[in-house]
């Protein structure tokens, strides 16, 4: 496949630098992105790198993902308003262990083919370089004025900002050249991309090749991407939407995208899935027939749940979300691992109960009245019993006197009461 026809197609090219496209059709091409290993996962908002990366070794290309130790250390100032927190080498060769396994899911990196996937860090040529060579070296060869030009300094140092910018952040985009100068040199590295706010970083390292190197090098930036309100894309009210499990569950990574609008599925399902163009939009035409079916979210969650996590996962989620909004069983209930229940009732109404208590047997009409207030009044339960309006676990609760003992609890730990078809109660036993 044509990598940049490709990237075209999916909406991810927002600026190339002339000749990049010859470069590719030339000859096999090394190319990097940097990711920033100040967490121990990536979230969402790097997926787009990812993708590229991914698209990039599919085209027959070698990718290099470079974990930015050294820069890690400093901070971009590239659309940020205040400086980072620095981290410690153990941290972050922690961070950068658990950055690679999330990245092998994507990106081959254990064959033999030329073109397998390598991972470096810019903390290990960086660590014994001293500053005086460093300055020497590099920093001659770039302009304070060619530095002050960037946006990126530009935003920082206006009037408006009021924050400034403390050399060390200045000095970011000298390290960023630096890195592409190094891959250059040492892994015949000729192509740097990456979001389209690092074009003045990544025009730095093109420039500084060009100087020092006397070589040819080029640059790929993507669209950052957006919601289709025009508000960030990747942020929920609870934060970043991770990679790792331990952070997001599968569940809630699901949700999430099954929850983006019709605009924003149509524009994610290119940018986050391999699918191919043709089946993009039959997919894109059969939304339009039917709309309320939501078949782009739904092929869009899958892909990216599978791909992130994996098929088990994907369907624990499927399964998960029948729980709440479709006819799952008690069944189904049973099956799921406390992290999913606790993500699929997030914001349900919980009560505290006596596991002794329990163990012992109590009457449902006490328990969800006096126990649990899941009913304001003993009359307004066995009214809803009457009428088969009343489930503990998703199984319909036959009479108000039926006992509830400790054999009711899922995960050894909590009940599902049930008032209505929309109305959930999370019971939990301590």
């Amino acid at each position: 496949m044509n990598f940049i026809e490709e990237l075209t197609w999916r909406g991810m090219i927002h600026t190339i630098m002339p000749g990049t496209d010859e470069q590719l059709a030339k000859e096999m091409t090394t190319a990097y992105i940097g990711f920033d290993p100040t967490a121990d996962s990536l979230h969402i908002g790097h997926l787009v790198s990812v993708m590229i990366l991914r698209h990039f070794q599919r085209a027959g290309h070698k990718p290099i993902a470079l974990v930015g130790g050294a820069t890690g250390m400093i901070g971009d100032p590239s659309m940020k308003s205040s400086e980072r927190n620095l981290l410690d080498e153990k941290t972050l060769r922690h961070n950068q262990e658990n950055i690679k396994k999330q990245l092998a899911k994507f990106l081959d990196f254990e064959s033999d083919a030329p073109n397998a996937a390598e991972m470096v860090n810019n903390y290990d040529w960086m660590k014994n370089y001293s500053f005086l060579d460093f300055i020497r070296d590099v920093g001659k060869h770039i302009t304070v004025n060619y530095m002050m030009a960037k946006d990126s300094v530009k935003k920082r140092l206006s009037a408006e900002s009021n924050v400034g910018m403390s050399f060390t952040e200045f000095s970011y985009q000298l390290l960023q050249g630096y890195d592409f100068l190094w891959l250059y040199e040492h892994k015949n590295c000729k192509l740097q991309m990456g979001g389209s706010d690092q074009w003045g970083n990544i025009t730095t390292g093109t420039e500084l090749i060009r100087r020092k190197a006397d070589g040819d090098a080029f640059a790929l930036v993507c669209p950052l991407i957006t919601k289709a309100d025009g508000s960030k894309f990747g942020k929920t009210e609870g934060g970043n939407v991770w990679l790792d499990k331990r952070y997001t569950s599968p569940y809630k990574f699901y949700q999430f995208w099954l929850n983006v609008s019709d605009e924003d599925a149509e524009k994610y399902i290119k940018i986050f899935t391999s699918i191919e163009k043709n089946e993009v939009e039959a997919l894109i035409q059969e939304h339009a027939r039917a709309p309320h079916q939501r078949a782009l979210q739904k092929r869009l969650a899958q892909e990216v749940t599978v791909m992130v996590h994996s098929e088990e996962d994907y369907q624990a989620a499927v399964e998960a979300s029948e729980i709440l909004f479709g006819n799952a069983t008690s069944d189904t209930l049973k099956k799921i691992d406390e992290d999913t229940l606790l993500s699929v009732f997030e914001g349900v109404p919980q009560f505290t109960i006596s596991k002794e208590k329990l163990a012992e047997g109590i009457k449902a009409l006490d328990l969800l009245t006096e126990d649990a207030a899941v009913f304001p009044s003993k009359g307004e339960m066995r009214k809803l019993v009457q009428s088969g309006g009343v489930s503990l676990n998703k199984e319909k609760l036959e009479s108000q006197d039926t006992i509830v003992d400790s054999a009711y609890l899922l995960n050894g730990k909590y009940l599902l009461a049930q008032r209505g078809k929309k109305n959930y109660f999370l019971l939990i036993a301590e």
